[in-house]
């Protein structure tokens, strides 16, 4: 097998002298093959035709060279393809695929991708994908049907936006197969992960979680941000000493406590529920100290509320000792015991 990269090009460069001159050449200003690579449109101008006709043309000549490919080296390279794509649900993109191959079969990196990207593309039992707005180039299998990649990206935008915050890719995916099976029958994870792979408007977070582009979110440039993302990865309250470590860590860039401090402090998508802990308002959290807490508490039910119950209601949302609970029941100003072990709000 050919792994060299100098070896492949100059096999491939045999294979394209059998084209004729304007086939050849097009082909090689696709690609970058002696001298930069251009685009549909700038091919076309010199043509007077339009980049449609130029990318049409170059499917026609690019089917051209298969046979030839079948019987050289090269053919392992469309044979791996094969069998990567069926891995995936029979659809990658072109990155993927053209990486993959080249890692499986343990070509030369300094290989010039398009090159193998012609020779998988001269396959006939695979298609490539026309080139469309919001999308990533993709090779698939004829077989895909087309409407299940449409629908697997609307369902996963109508749930992200519902949702309006980061998911779990396994959650999503599962919700996409259950809510797309009376269309169109079971449908496989990985074709679910390979078609959500096409789209710009929705990225992949750590092989783990899902969101939508616009979302500020995904490229956290200030600490503000970096201190929303720990947060909603960690998913639960955390100190602010413990969160400037987080975001050290996985930023690597060092951050001063005191500065993390005062980024929770001055902004309201923090609320600060027990001593120097914090969360997310959007949890479901409102500012206030404990006083404010049991004041909200007492104007919600309207009667009187024992020691227990109220200590119970605000430990759910305040990290504090129940001591401190009872210190602030003995605000007159704001409570009164009605009996005994009954408080509610002063009339």
């Amino acid at each position: 097998m050919i792994t060299k990269s100098t070896e492949i090009v100059s096999s491939f460069t045999k294979i394209l002298g059998s084209l004729a001159d304007k086939e050849k050449i097009i082909i090689s200003r696709r690609i970058w093959l002696n001298w930069e690579k251009e685009t549909l449109q700038e091919i076309g101008n010199d043509y007077d035709i339009t980049r449609e006709r130029v990318r049409q043309i170059e499917d026609v000549w690019i089917k051209k060279i298969w046979r030839i490919i079948k019987t050289t080296e090269l053919s392992k390279i469309q044979e791996m393809w094969e069998e990567l794509i069926n891995l995936h649900g029979w659809l990658l993109i072109k990155d993927n695929l053209i990486n993959g191959v080249i890692n499986e079969l343990k070509i030369d990196k300094a290989i010039n991708p398009g090159i193998v990207e012609i020779i998988l593309q001269s396959d006939f039992n695979i298609t490539k994908s026309k080139p469309q707005l919001w999308t990533k180039t993709y090779f698939y299998f004829p077989e895909i049907n087309k409407k299940v990649v449409s629908e697997v990206h609307k369902e996963a935008l109508k749930m992200l936006k519902k949702k309006g915050d980061i998911l779990e890719k396994n959650s999503l995916y599962e919700m996409i197969k259950i809510n797309l099976f009376q269309s169109y029958g079971k449908i496989e994870t990985v074709l679910v992960d390979s078609i959500l792979d096409i789209f710009t408007d929705i990225v992949k977070w750590e092989e783990k979680y899902i969101w939508l582009e616009k979302w500020k979110i995904l490229n956290p440039a200030t600490l503000k941000d970096k201190a929303i993302y720990i947060m909603k990865k960690e998913k639960k309250p955390v100190h602010f000493v413990e969160l400037t470590n987080a975001i050290s860590t996985h930023f690597k860039e060092p951050v001063k406590t005191a500065t993390i401090h005062n980024e929770l402090i001055r902004n309201n998508e923090f609320v600060l529920i027990g001593r120097g802990i914090y969360v997310l308002k959007e949890w479901g959290y409102k500012p206030g100290t404990v006083i404010d807490v049991i004041i909200d508490i007492l104007w919600k039910v309207k009667w009187p509320l024992s020691t227990d119950a109220i200590i119970g209601k605000v430990l759910k949302t305040r990290k504090v000792k129940s001591s401190t609970v009872y210190m602030n029941l003995q605000d007159r100003k704001h409570i009164e015991r009605v009996w005994r072990n009954l408080y509610q709000l002063k009339k």
